[in-house]
């Protein structure tokens, strides 16, 4: 047999999340896989889980930087997939679902062995960002830790939109950066998932209620965190190498169920 390139055995992967849901499976399988996993969250994972856990908040930019430093050596993947849902104020949505996951980011950029892959969690919610794609390039340009509330005032983004929009706003950031960093070889993809059930799925039925019922009645149910993580998984491997300023829908088809009634066809 030939090489595994799914044998992530000479990788160091950071994954942020790394304690609940989605991030939790993807440190889990990343480690099955052979990889080095380094987990960046608010609270301690499982004992076991990761190799190393670093403790940040992504509402506070020192907190970040801090982070950063604390990470040794070149890393070969970061996995964004930390995020909050849209019970959180206005500006905690924005900030932790793009603000301070731009900023990691491009903090760790030094850190980034050539060749390597970032992730970022996505969502269904962000398919509509063709119509808002005015809004989204403004905030994409002006927007950091420290004005998030009165661009989203200025911008009309109220409590119910700001989680989609921050999910728009990301996905179009990561087509943006396809070739940013191409001359070393570093790509960057997304992934949305629809509703998934994770310690926070309670939370998005709160707000978002019978429209976020209807998208799981279309598909039957939730998807599972074990649904998603692969992906990752895939995306931080070598068989993956030529995908690259891609969002790669995981939601069971609702992507192409909304497009149809949109378009008609």
């Amino acid at each position: 047999m030939g090489r595994n390139a799914m044998d992530l055995a000479a990788k160091r992967i950071v994954v942020t999340g790394a304690a609940s849901g989605i991030g939790k499976e993807s440190a889990r399988m990343l480690r099955e896989r052979g990889a080095t996993v380094i987990g960046l969250d608010r609270k301690q994972p499982a004992n076991g889980l990761v190799d190393q856990f670093i403790r940040v908040d992504l509402t506070e930019f020192e907190s970040i930087g801090r982070a950063v430093n604390a990470i040794e050596g070149k890393v070969d993947g970061l996995c964004n997939i930390a995020g909050v849902p849209p019970t959180a104020s206005i500006a905690t949505v924005v900030t932790v679902n793009f603000i301070a996951l731009r900023y990691l980011t491009e903090r760790m950029l030094d850190k980034l062995a050539d060749g390597a892959s970032i992730i970022n969690m996505a969502s269904l919610a962000g398919v509509g960002w063709p119509d808002s794609i005015e809004q989204v390039k403004r905030f994409i340009a002006e927007a950091d830790f420290n004005n998030a509330d009165s661009l989203c005032e200025e911008l009309g983004i109220d409590e119910e939109r700001s989680y989609f929009f921050a999910k728009e706003v990301l996905r179009v950031w990561t087509m943006q950066n396809w070739n940013t960093w191409r001359q070393r070889g570093i790509r960057v993809n997304a992934i949305s998932p629809g509703p998934v059930e994770t310690p926070i799925l309670a939370d998005f039925l709160e707000t978002l209620g019978e429209r976020a019922e209807e998208d799981m009645g279309v598909m039957g149910r939730a998807g599972t965190v074990e649904e998603i993580a692969p992906i990752v998984v895939f995306l931080c491997s070598d068989d993956s190498v030529w995908i690259n300023g891609t969002n790669i829908a995981a939601d069971g088809g609702m992507q192409a169920h909304v497009m149809r009634q949109v378009h008609g066809f």
